[in-house]
């Protein structure tokens, strides 16, 4: 077979083996990372050659092989996963081996999902690591506990995750590396007032009072020089997050906590509520300015119709 090496180098490789149909089944393997710097025991080239290695002992022939770096299990909407999907709808291989299920999929009611879709396709799953024979009944049992209990890790994370968000809340912490605009960020992870940034804040929200308009806002800045936080350029969007922050009024709330919090304050209550009145007017106006000329539209092609039809 190809060296597993040189393997891991592509995302689809073509065997090089012998393709005796009678005494091998044309095998792809998946592998995917969460992170960019996984463990060396959940790498990509790790679960590849663990992968690979079960293939030879089952006397398979390895056609493809398929990897997603720093994709999550949650869904299946990876760049990978989806062409081996592709792959096993076209007929041209047997059974997709994997390192474990949750490199494969995390959500149980994608995974039975899939698992029927493969097997449609007459597509078997091989896990190695955990027993799974999807051919048989049994198997597919067994296979529907594995996806029942991969599921319930995830959320068991998921909840200790939230249980941690929420303790560092109470502390008044940020859950990031990335502070607003306005703030710095402390060794203890509290945020404090950045002066200079706090000047650009307050004057974002002057200027939407006098301009009315967050595309003029945003011209006005970049015409300036003046960049976000992360030093892009301002747009649409980057001042409507500023202008909707509460953060700016002390209203701290991080996963489920809210709190007033005196030193998080930038603005007044009063200009943040002036802004978000003008913003909703705005936005009120536009929507009914664009039904009364769906109106308008609607009556101009009925006068058409019937103008057609006289004639």
């Amino acid at each position: 077979m190809t060296d597993p090496d040189m393997a891991t180098k592509a995302r689809l490789v073509p065997s090089s083996a012998s393709t005796d149909e009678e005494s091998e089944l044309a095998a792809a393997i998946y592998a995917r990372t969460s992170t960019s710097n996984q463990e060396f025991g959940h790498s990509i080239d790790e679960q590849i050659r663990r992968c690979w290695e079960r293939c030879d002992a089952m006397n398979w022939e390895i056609r493809y092989i398929f990897s997603d770096e720093a994709e999550s299990g949650r869904d299946t909407e990876r760049p990978d996963f989806q062409r081996l999907l592709e792959t096993a709808e076209q007929g041209v291989i047997d059974v997709v081996v994997f390192w474990a299920l949750d490199r494969f999929c995390r959500s149980l009611v994608d995974l039975v999902n899939i698992e029927e879709q493969l097997n449609q396709w007459d597509v078997a799953l091989q896990s190695v690591t955990e027993y799974l024979d999807t051919t048989t009944p049994v198997g597919r049992f067994n296979f529907r506990n594995l996806a029942s209990a991969a599921e319930l890790e995830t959320d068991l994370t998921s909840q200790r995750v939230q249980m941690g968000m929420y303790g560092l809340a109470q502390e008044h912490r940020w859950p990031n590396n990335r502070p607003p605009l306005g703030y710095d960020l402390l060794e203890n992870d509290r945020l404090e007032v950045n002066e200079a940034e706090a000047e650009l804040v307050h004057r974002i929200f002057k200027l939407y009072i006098e301009e009315k308009s967050m595309p003029q806002v945003a011209f006005l800045l970049n015409e300036e020089g003046t960049t976000t936080k992360a030093s892009d350029e301002w747009c649409t969007q980057s001042i409507k997050k500023i202008l909707s922050n509460e953060l700016y009024t002390g209203q701290y709330s991080v996963a489920g906590y809210e709190e007033y919090v005196e030193d998080y304050r930038i603005i007044s209550d009063e200009l943040f509520e002036q802004v978000t009145e003008t913003r909703f007017r705005f936005q009120s106006q536009e929507m009914e300015k664009g039904r009364k000329e769906s109106k308008s539209e609607r009556i101009l092609t009925q006068f058409k119709r019937q103008t057609e039809g006289e004639g």
